[in-house]
């Protein structure tokens, strides 16, 4: 049935602040003049959104440029004081917490390294915890300005309208866990200071949409290529990012057991782990001692030429394995998504990438159906091994742009499913029997049946 239109003045108001905020936030130093067409509003409404924000902190001038014959135009752009950021990456080797201004330019950062295999929750609370408390001292903040906490997990995200974000992390042993939940009964942030979780690989999805190799992209899949691979899709009618989990496509039927307890996933063969294990079956001498990302680089050095010697057979044909099975994960991708771009990102993705991505792209194209392969480019992500917890930074931010600038609306604030909202309405304005119906005196025509 076709819901009724209840946008009210604050709305209006809102989506046109969001308008502004955010055209001046991707696309900024901009001029009034330049505002009114790129987001649609009219040159008054966008003078006074302006002002207001302007008034808030929220914009500030950059500057002036020569006009046809007139008076120069002010540059408008994004205060990068107005407030900070926080993002973290619980990945699989370390949690890294970075602090960041409004405009996302690092402001410090500090990292927990993580015992292999070793997620249990109460550490990881703990890393969180003081890890945002040593960002913020760092930086000489507090927590009057901050917009958000955004984090970037492994695993499956449901968000619980009681508990939160609760994450389903199959390959590292957390079964429901109400991370929000913990977080915030341990931590010392204010309850208006958001927490805002989400699958690594969206984090990261969103970081290259905004700012890296998937900005202009209709569609887009983001490989986050680590202990283990995931994705995501981003797409028009799914703008801000699907969650895929990727790496338990099975692509060995009776094949080798993946972390997750199946047998045959994508990442059993193709995630760092699996590499560092199959090249120590085949003979290979993994270095002790160091962490993953040291003995990926040894593994991938071991298979090409070094020090005058040809590659180590064993780490050689482990490699040339490893770049079939992404092609033909890639593969999958392409023949049942179509994207225009895929990027591979994550720090053994950009490692492997770098070494190997056209062996890579040979495989997804002969997998693949002609016809979305020839219209698919196969690219490394742009922002680094970093970019996580750039990328969780978005997460809070994405929702502050989308408010106009607005703090968090409390929970008891927020608005009622819309059928719910449509009966009371009904409830309400039903006219006791024999009475004729009396219309709400700031209610609009539409009120009346």
């Amino acid at each position: 049935m076709a819901q009724q239109s209840r946008r009210t003045v604050r709305d209006l108001r809102r989506n046109s602040r969001a308008a502004v905020l955010q055209r001046l936030y991707f696309d900024g130093p901009l001029s009034r003049q330049e505002l009114s067409p790129a987001t649609g509003l009219s040159s008054g409404s966008v003078s006074n959104v302006v002002t207001e924000l302007a008034a808030e902190g929220l914009v500030e001038e950059a500057g002036s440029v020569e006009s046809d014959g007139g008076r120069p135009r002010m540059l408008l752009r994004v205060n990068p004081h107005r407030g900070h950021l926080i993002g973290i990456d619980v990945g699989e080797t370390r949690v890294r917490i970075e602090a960041f201004d409004f405009t996302l330019s690092e402001l410090a950062r500090t990292e927990r390294p993580l015992a292999e295999n070793l997620y249990e929750v109460d550490m990881i609370v703990e890393h969180i915890r003081n890890g945002v408390d040593e960002v913020l001292a760092a930086a000489g903040l507090g927590t009057d300005g901050l917009i958000g906490v955004g984090i970037g997990v492994p695993g499956v995200v449901e968000h619980d309208p009681v508990r939160g974000a609760v994450v389903h992390g199959q390959t590292i042993g957390w079964d429901a866990v109400p991370l929000e939940t913990l977080l915030r009964e341990s931590s010392g942030l204010p309850d208006s200071v958001p927490y805002v979780i989400d699958n690594g690989a969206k984090t990261l999805g969103q970081a290259e949409m905004w700012f890296g190799a998937g900005r202009g992209a209709r569609s887009a899949v983001v490989v986050l290529f680590g202990s283990g691979v995931s994705a995501c899709l981003f797409a028009e009618d799914t703008p801000l990012g699907q969650a895929l989990e990727w790496g338990h496509l099975t692509v060995h039927v009776g094949g080798r057991r993946c972390r997750c307890g199946s047998p045959g996933c994508l990442e059993a063969y193709a995630g760092a782990e699996a590499i560092l294990q199959r090249w120590q079956e085949a003979g290979g001498r993994p270095p002790e001692g160091v962490d993953e990302e040291t003995r990926l680089t040894a593994v991938l050095a071991a298979a090409g030429p070094h020090d005058g010697a040809g590659p180590d057979p064993a780490a050689r044909t482990v490699v040339r394995e490893t770049a079939e099975y992404l092609g033909a994960g890639l593969a999958g991708l392409i023949n049942l998504l179509q994207p225009e771009r895929i990027l591979v990102g994550g720090w053994a993705g950009l490692q492997f990438g770098a070494r190997h991505l056209d062996e890579v792209r040979a495989h997804a194209a002969a997998y693949s159906l002609s016809h979305p392969a020839a219209k698919v480019t196969v690219e490394l992500s742009s922002l680094g091994p970093d970019a996580v917890t750039v990328g969780a930074a978005t997460l809070p931010l994405a929702d502050f742009l989308a408010r106009g600038g607005r703090g968090s609306v409390p929970a008891q604030e927020a608005a009622a499913p819309a059928w719910r909202a449509a009966l009371e309405d009904r409830i309400l304005n039903r006219p006791v029997r024999g009475t004729t119906p009396v219309r709400a005196p700031d209610a609009g025509p539409e009120a009346a049946d």
